[in-house]
């Protein structure tokens, strides 16, 4: 017996079996293999293809069958992880009435402000635990704005993983996970926030039928399981947005517990186990996937837009052909740590939450011609990201997360020992590599979501460590100093 996992990104769609007798991954496979195109007909926007992701979805699947070289029909269950704070609108009929407004598109920033401001700043903290932001409710008011005409068409908004499930399934569900970062849940009432639904002039009939996120989401229908390659009647059991789900696969379920990953973009995501907000808005409050209202676990979560996709916009445009990320770590090796004062802003990908939703673009400072070369870019690149890390740490410190220890996947930007060992030594806590993926992740979410184990803890251990990034106490002072200069630089271009 197998489950599959299915990880929705916006860069790429993973899928991964996991063999429900043993809990080991059997099989991870990506498609596309290069990284998804993202639509962006004016600045700060970014769509996609819904249909793209599920066509995707089913490639992933069947090259992560052909891998293991199992039988289609010995797969159980299957879980969802996706991007989040996306929309999706869907008709009457299940069509997709419009690209994607997905998670790094900021055209809704000041919709968000305007209600902030029209709720009340108090009632928004202490219902929602987020100002409405650039969120997916502010993304639906934006079409309702813009294009009423096909808002009025509207049967149902989705979550990417929603519409992932829709697909499979037929039905259109949702969960609280998913509506808490859509920012359409009251915590403090258990249920969907009539009182910012009225604000912003929608119908609650517009949100799908709320479904546990570990249980019953439907079952793999005959027309699913077609395109897909699976037995039809298989269930759809675990759903969740990729961070907490990436929370998850890396073992950080309980108060305390923090876990990284740096993609497209970079996350730290710790868990509470009461609700949690910050005034100025800088990180989000999220259920949990293990949340309930009498037993709560709140993800904080801090989030870099400007991050995997800066490395590898300088990868495209300045390393010669053929050059890998390997590569460019190797040459980097040569640059002293502060990139020989060359410094890099990454927020070029949109508004930054931990800057207050605003959007101040890439930057390149104290550039010097006759002594940076392109391995200086390299690294000053790459520090940066980790520099806007830290700098995400020390919020979440204040809001009283005490990070001691990271818990990251084998992949992206941790991959790199600079980075990892740039983080490691400014937060001063150890940085652990854990083998797992979000899309093993979604697996064992599914499997125990059927019974499969005893506990949710059971689910998602095993998995081997392998690698420890320790601070360096040595080198700590030359790390501190590069720090410090760069959050000048962003200081200054911030007017504080």
């Amino acid at each position: 017996m197998y489950f599959l996992g299915l990880d929705i990104g916006s860069s790429s769609i993973k899928a991964a079996l996991v063999d429900g007798t043993t809990n080991k991954q059997v099989a991870v496979a990506q498609y596309p293999e290069t990284e998804m195109d993202m639509m962006s007909e004016q600045v700060g926007w970014a769509e996609q293809q819904p249909e793209v992701w599920w066509k995707n979805a089913c490639a992933a699947t069947q090259k992560a069958l052909n891998s293991a070289r199992i039988n289609p029909m010995e797969v159980a269950g299957i879980g969802i992880s996706y991007q989040m704070h996306g929309l999706v609108l869907v008709d009457k009929h299940h069509e997709v009435l419009r690209p994607a407004i997905i998670w790094c598109d900021s055209r809704a920033v000041e919709i968000g402000e305007e209600a902030f401001q029209g709720i009340g700043e108090e009632k928004c903290h202490k219902h929602l635990l987020n100002a409405p932001g650039n969120f997916t409710a502010s993304k639906l008011k934006w079409v309702r704005e813009n294009q009423p005409e096909l808002y009025a068409k509207i049967h149902k908004i989705l979550l990417p993983g929603d519409y992932i499930a829709l697909k499979l399934t037929g039905e259109t569900t949702t969960t609280v996970s998913g509506l808490s970062e859509g920012i359409f849940w009251d915590f403090q009432n258990n249920e969907v926030a009539g009182f910012l639904m009225d604000h912003l002039g929608f119908d609650q009939e517009v949100i799908p039928r709320i479904v546990p996120a570990f249980g019953d989401q439907g079952r793999l229908s005959v027309t699913a399981a077609r395109e897909i390659g699976l037995k039809p009647g298989i269930g759809i059991g675990y759903r969740a947005g990729d961070q907490p789900n990436n929370a998850l696969a890396l073992g950080v379920i309980n108060p305390g517990e923090v876990a990284a990953t740096g993609g497209t973009s970079g996350v730290v995501y710790g868990v509470k186990d009461k609700p949690v907000y910050d005034l100025k808005s800088r990180v989000n409050s999220f259920a949990h996937v293990n949340h309930t209202s009498e037993d709560p676990r709140i993800g904080v979560l801090l989030c870099i837009n400007g991050a995997g996709i800066q490395y590898r916009y300088i990868k495209q445009m300045m390393a010669e052909e053929g050059l890998g990320y390997t590569d460019m770590e190797r040459v980097m090796t040569r640059v002293p740590i502060g990139a020989d004062q060359l410094r890099v802003i990454p927020f070029g990908n949109g508004a930054e939450r931990i800057l207050s939703n605003r959007n101040i673009g890439a930057q390149v400072n104290n550039l010097q011609f006759n002594r940076h070369k392109k391995e200086h870019f390299y690294r000053a690149a790459l520090e940066g990201v980790a520099f806007s890390f830290i700098y995400g740490i020390e919020i979440l410190k204040e809001l009283g997360l005490d990070i001691t220890k990271l818990r990251v996947g084998n992949d992206n930007l941790f991959q790199s020992g600079i980075f990892s060992k740039t983080i490691a030594t400014l937060a001063d806590a150890p940085i652990e590599m854990v083998e797992t993926t979000g899309a093993v992740g979604a697996a064992r979410g599914a499997a125990f979501a059927q019974g499969h184990f005893s506990s949710l803890a059971e689910a998602v251990s095993g998995d081997a460590t392998i690698n420890i990034y320790e601070p360096t106490t040595s080198e700590y002072q030359q790390y501190s100093n590069a720090y410090q200069a760069w959050v000048s630089d962003l200081k200054r271009l911030l007017n504080d």
